[in-house]
């Protein structure tokens, strides 16, 4: 017997039979007893990703648009108070299942049609690990550079598009990461334990340091800022963007919450974590890139940019490894888990946690990342086809959840391949979730990618989602019984 087989668990004992090809142990639900994710650990996960260099660079470009402080500050608040409530009701459902989002989208797809939100969520984090692990490189090199000057004459040749020093420092930072991975949810839990409080230290110390930089003024927008009407569009639009940015997350945060203890621990994490750090993030986003403007009239691009102008080396050295540190972070939590479960949901028989992480980071190393982040058709067209259709499953799965069984959910049917059995529907795949998200994804895509709808593309993860959400409320099967079974029979300890 293999080690992967010894971590399988025999049937539930309230006489639904488990199936090898949908139970394993990184899959099954997580027993009530022993779930150790508190509040602090939900805001965590915010305090890390919240604060990554694409969202830095996403946030201070705002400014660059012409949206003043005040403009930067609504559209942050207005996010937030969105997010706090999408992610705490997807947060909720992972918290009473204990699955993770492969095993909880078979809720609404069916044992087998899950596959289909689970391979397009994982596609989406493979890609975005590479092109995060990319980043941090670069940053990573430049500090070597930095440091060590004759390091600079291994940055000059190409091999696949990268150079020497760029392949070195890649395959050290997604060495770390697939080591971290290696040893399981409690590893992330610790090292995000870690990197909050270094990352919020950090963006809090360079944001004083240029307030003092600039003589404590701080330019409240560019010259020429957006006014009226104009200004509170781009308002709504940087608020849908910001909620489409985590569209990711509001999919997979029961991989997450599986472990947390209580529904008032995500609830307490979630405000901490989203409001409040939120406008916090939004808050040093102003002194940045408004101390910035007013120094020398430059916008700059990204937190890197003030960075590389610390002109003490100890201090430039421990900045940028705050960086390295939080990109990493970010990694994890956005990318990696995401793409673990869904392979291990793929090839359960072949597959466990460690293994799958190892797979996914082989797949973020061979796609060669950097390539497909100086692609803007790469990024703008598939990366950006792929985000539009998370909207449209979020709202399929939400109202399933929410509306039709008012979140009664039976786990141990959620891994049977019994033909009767509620989440079989026909041959695996529930139809009527399938015809309710094909029609809203093809929408949400056509609006998010062709020119014409420019104006409505930043709204096209909201307009996939209520057009899901509308049409499988409309077509669901309601004549069918709902039943509400814990999954302890079944559950496995949390990590």
């Amino acid at each position: 017997m293999t080690a992967l087989e010894d971590r399988r668990s025999p049937a539930g004992t309230d006489g639904t039979a488990t199936s090898s090809g949908l139970y394993t142990y990184d899959l099954a639900p997580t027993k009530r007893e022993g779930r150790r994710w508190g509040a602090y650990n939900v805001f965590t996960l915010w305090a890390n990703d919240v604060h990554s260099l694409g969202n830095y660079a996403f946030a201070i470009g705002l400014f660059a648009l012409g949206l003043n402080v005040w403009g930067i500050l609504a559209a942050f608040a207005l996010a937030s108070v969105l997010l706090f409530l999408l992610l705490t009701l997807s947060g909720f459902m992972g918290h009473k299942t204990g699955v993770p989002f492969p095993v909880m989208s078979r809720i609404a797809f069916g044992v087998k049609g899950a596959q289909i939100p689970a391979a397009v969520r994982g596609a989406v984090a493979i890609a975005w690990f590479g092109i995060q692990t990319y980043l941090a490189s670069a940053v990573l090199s430049t500090l070597l550079v930095a440091m060590a000057p004759d390091l600079a004459r291994l940055d000059t040749n190409s091999l696949l598009g990268q150079s020497t020093l760029g392949w070195i420092t890649f395959l050290v930072l997604w060495a770390v990461q697939v080591v971290i991975v290696s040893y399981g949810m409690q590893m992330i839990r610790r090292y995000m334990a870690f990197a909050a409080p270094t990352t919020l230290l950090t963006m809090c110390a360079l944001a004083v340091w240029m307030f003092v930089r600039a003589d404590g003024s701080v330019s409240l927008s560019v010259d020429d800022p957006l006014t009226g009407g104009a200004m509170w569009l781009q308002v709504l639009q940087a608020a849908a963007l910001w909620v489409v940015i985590y569209g990711t997350f509001v999919l997979n945060f029961c991989d997450f919450t599986r472990s947390a203890r209580s529904r008032g621990s995500i609830v307490r994490g979630n405000v901490i974590g989203i409001p409040v750090n939120m406008l916090f993030f939004a808050v040093i986003v102003a002194v940045l890139s408004g101390a910035q403007f007013s120094l020398d009239g430059r916008v700059i691009t990204s937190p890197t940019d003030i960075v590389r102008s610390v002109p003490n080396m100890f201090l430039l050295a421990v900045a940028s490894l705050a960086l390295i540190a939080l990109t990493v972070a970010v990694n994890l939590l956005a990318n990696f888990v995401a793409p673990i479960y869904a392979l291990v949901n793929l090839f359960p028989r072949r597959l466990d946690f460690r293994r799958a992480g190892l797979v996914s980071a082989v797949l973020g190393l061979v796609i060669t990342p950097w390539n497909l982040y100086n692609s803007p058709v790469v990024v703008n067209y598939f990366l950006g086809g792929l985000g539009a259709l998370l909207g449209p499953l979020f709202g399929v799965i939400m109202a399933d959840y929410w509306l039709l069984r008012k979140a009664r959910v039976n786990v141990p049917a959620l891994y049977t391949e019994d033909a009767g059995a509620e989440y079989h529907y026909r041959r695996g795949y529930n139809p009527r979730a399938v015809a309710a998200f094909v029609p809203s994804a093809a929408i949400a895509v056509v609006v998010a990618l062709v020119p014409w709808f420019h104006a409505a593309a930043g709204f096209s993860w909201f307009i996939g989602a209520a057009l899901a959400a509308a049409l499988y409320a409309a077509v669901a099967d309601r004549s069918s019984p709902i039943r509400d079974v814990d999954g302890e029979s079944i559950a496995v300890a949390a990590e």
